[in-house]
């Protein structure tokens, strides 16, 4: 029986990989010493892994940017703009980030949410007739660098149909076509790998778990006998959901073993013990690799040892899915509530679970009582924190709080009354640059260098060169900036009652862009107001309107650590409540705009379509209970960004906010082809400038992005904005576009004010 790993935390325990990246981007370091810093990293992650008892080392999870990016470039997946420029690093990252130098400007593939979760990947992107060309030197001296320190490796690389699936052709061709072709590509792969000693690889194929079309179903077939040839053994992942409707054809794949995800389905552990044939190894996902929570190992155990009986040594144990989803060590929370601490595990505490799952397995539970003690002490401290209060207000909630006072075609006249906003109003998404002078004023306060007055004072120094630098490049609906955020979850987390935060509990979302997500432990409650009195100061400072910035309910529970024993709704609506008391507030600061950000909105929806229904309808509840005590008056905003929101968009209308902005710019506006067949009701702001590229558009690349939103939204009903909020993104680059974004907008309103449309919209407005 063998302990491995899916895949291990890539960024560092201390976001090492965050630095060094952000330095080689700078100029600060060259790729030699970049190159140096990985390998240092990876060397770490192996030691760690294999102090905690991995025995078959995952190999090929490490990424500068992104493992999907990995994919494509070790398949010679480079889009045509990019190949002439230099391979590598180079390379790599203009295809992750955009580029610009020297006159040329190119724009960064589109990037968009792994499955359910918040880590986003880079969409291959893919021609009719693609070619693929193996460029895997980096990938295989990995593999040797592993070795050498004398590790099992066990190569990990996305699989060839779950690829294809998260991949866009051009001209949306047929994806399935170009299957042959990258079966050859693998096969090559496959044996590159034979020649380096390897046994076994793990093709990660999470597309298995979804609803597949029948054909789809066929090319897992096609693609798995083709591969039997190969000279290694074929470990197929699943995970983020059970196999479903997938599981005969995932049983009798050729395939030496399967790994499935009993975490996220644990009713499928019997289904896939009954069918899967005994000479095959069955990898068995029983530490939750998405959660924060300390295991049950008794309850574990016992669910595992009729598996033992059954598949003996062909039973591996490993996490639910790679561990990529959780911080690297606990032992680094030396601030922790120690009430709470004993209930928690991050990565390497989740592989010391496993060690002593399968030793217990092996041995007996007397070898492993001090670990079992320790799962008991964590379950103690899992009580939940309870408030009468909240769950009374929880129980006496009524349809009626869940609607606006008025319909939107009535709060929309008395809105553009109130604001008096030209066609086209220009605005941003929340935050602008986190400076280094911001983290720097943060950190002295934490030490305790500055007091809170002096803190608070600095912050108002820095809101209110915000607005002046909004209202110099004229913006029409400002923003304070958020200075004082962290993160858009965080901050919250660390005012509302039933949350706790972590020190170096980081995790990758992005790129270098890293986050610490809150973990709840027991009821919310807001204590007392959180935004206001920064929104009202900004306000304060401008005849202009200021958003006050709140961060939805279901993005703040899906971008923290939930109970597991919980009902996801029930916290949903209990952090809905605290905001709905925050709009109040801010409409009692002099506040008519308030923007309602649900950025996860759309990838908490659940894979199968079974369970869909139930969180579309919690889910837009819960943004009901937070907005719908607004007043008619009051403009409720929200935003969401870089996830596929097209089947969704009934939900989306259904929320009932005035505004939503969303992201469109990387894929060219596509994300808007779902308002053809349904007319979207209230008012809209499609990204016009991706924000994750250091990229600078031009005004014309902005009005041809509008005209071409103007085909589906009415114009007296378009917002200009970015994608996103503007935190990682330095001031010259801010400036730059949002001057060419409002300079677009004067132009296009310009160019119809004397058009038939352009005076109806008007009077519309």
């Amino acid at each position: 029986m063998s302990v491995h790993n899916l895949g291990f935390p890539r960024i560092g325990k201390q976001r090492e990989l965050k630095k060094h990246v952000e330095a080689f981007w700078r100029g600060d370091i060259n790729e030699q010493a970049l190159l140096a810093e990985g390998k240092n990293l990876r060397e770490q992650a192996w030691q760690q892994q294999a102090e905690a008892g991995v025995e078959l080392m995952p190999v090929g999870d490490f990424a500068w940017y992104d493992h999907v990016l990995n994919m494509s470039n070790w398949l010679g997946v480079i889009p045509q703009r990019f190949r002439h420029l230099p391979k590598g690093l180079t390379q790599y990252f203009a295809m992750a980030r955009g580029y610009q130098q020297q006159g040329e400007t190119l724009a960064a593939c589109k990037m968009t949410k792994w499955f359910d979760t918040n880590y986003h990947y880079i969409v291959p992107e893919l021609e009719k007739d693609q070619g693929f060309q193996l460029q895997v030197d980096d990938l295989l001296a990995q593999i040797k660098e592993a070795q050498q320190l004398g590790h099992q490796v066990k190569p990990v690389i996305v699989g060839p149909v779950s690829y294809l699936w998260l991949s866009e052709v051009t001209g949306h061709g047929d994806k399935l076509r170009l299957l042959p072709a990258l079966l050859e590509a693998y096969g090559q792969l496959l044996q590159h790998f034979a020649e380096l000693g390897i046994n076994w690889v793990q093709l990660d194929e999470p597309a298995l778990t979804l609803d597949l079309p029948v054909a789809w179903r066929q090319a897992y077939e096609q693609t798995y006998h083709h591969l039997q040839t190969a000279s290694v053994k074929i470990l197929l992942a699943t995970y983020f959901e059970g196999l479903g409707d997938n599981l005969t054809c995932a049983v009798n794949l050729p395939v030496e073993g399967l790994h499935i995800d009993v975490v996220r389905a644990p009713e499928q552990l019997i289904s896939v013990v009954d069918r899967l044939p005994r000479y095959k190894v069955l990898s068995v996902g029983i530490i939750n690799g998405r959660s924060v929570w300390r295991a049950d190992l008794r309850q574990l155990l016992q669910k595992l040892k009729p598996v033992y009986q059954a598949f003996g040594d062909n039973l591996w144990l490993a996490p639910s899915c790679s561990l990529l989803h959780v911080p690297v060590d606990l032992e680094l929370e030396t601030q922790l509530d120690t009430k709470v601490k004993p209930g928690l595990a991050f990565a390497i505490q989740k592989l010391h679970e496993l060690s002593a799952l399968a030793l217990g397995l092996r041995e007996g539970e007397a070898q492993i009582a001090d670990q079992l003690a320790i799962s008991d002490q964590g379950l103690q401290a899992r009580e939940l924190a309870v408030r009468p209060v909240v769950q009374k207000r929880l129980a006496a909630l009524t349809a009626q709080a869940e609607q606006r006072s008025q319909p939107y075609a009535e709060r929309a006249k008395v809105q553009r009354a109130v604001l008096q906003l030209p066609l086209l109003p220009t605005t941003t998404i929340g935050s602008f640059p986190q400076t280094s002078a911001i983290r720097q004023l943060r950190a002295k306060f934490r030490k305790g260098d500055i007091d809170l007055t002096q803190y608070h004072q600095s912050l108002q120094k820095e809101i209110q060169f915000v607005i002046q630098k909004q209202e110099a490049l004229d913006l029409d609906v400002l923003v304070h900036g958020e200075p004082e955020r962290t993160d858009m979850v965080e901050y919250f987390a660390e005012q509302l009652a039933g949350f706790v935060t972590t020190q170096y509990g980081w995790v990758q979302s992005y790129g270098s862009r890293c986050v610490r997500p809150p973990i709840v432990i027991g009821d919310v409650e807001r204590q007392q107001p959180m935004t206001a009195g920064w929104s009202a100061f900004a306000q304060s400072l401008s005849n202009k309107p200021v958003k006050g910035m709140l961060t939805g309910p279901v993005t703040i529970l899906q971008w923290s650590y939930p109970r597991d024993d919980v009902a996801p709704e029930v916290s949903a609506f209990q952090i809905a409540l605290a905001l709905r008391d925050e709009v109040a507030d801010l409409e009692k600061a002099g506040i008519h705009i308030v923007q309602i950000d649900e950025p996860a909105f759309r990838e908490g929806v659940p894979l199968q379509k079974a369970a869909q229904a139930h969180y579309l309808h919690w889910a837009t509840r819960a943004f009901r209970i937070a907005s719908a005590g607004a007043k008619p008056t009051t403009q409720i905003h929200t935003h969401m960004c870089y996830s596929d929101f097209n089947s969704i968009i009934e939900h989306i209308a259904a929320m009932d906010a005035d505004v939503i902005t969303i992201e469109s710019t990387r894929a060219k506006m596509q994300l808007l082809a779902a308002f053809e067949a349904f007319s979207y009701p209230n008012e809209i702001g499609p990204g016009v400038y991706d924000i994750h590229s250091p990229s600078v558009p031009t005004a014309d690349d902005i009005v041809k992005l509008l005209q071409a939103a103007m085909k589906y939204i009415p114009v007296e009903r378009l917002w200009v904005n970015p994608d996103c909020g503007l935190k990682t993104r330095n001031w010259e680059e801010c400036e730059l576009a949002l001057a060419a974004m409002v300079n677009a907008a004067k132009q296009l309103r310009q160019s119809i004010a004397s058009t038939p449309v352009g005076k109806q919209a008007e009077l519309a407005h």
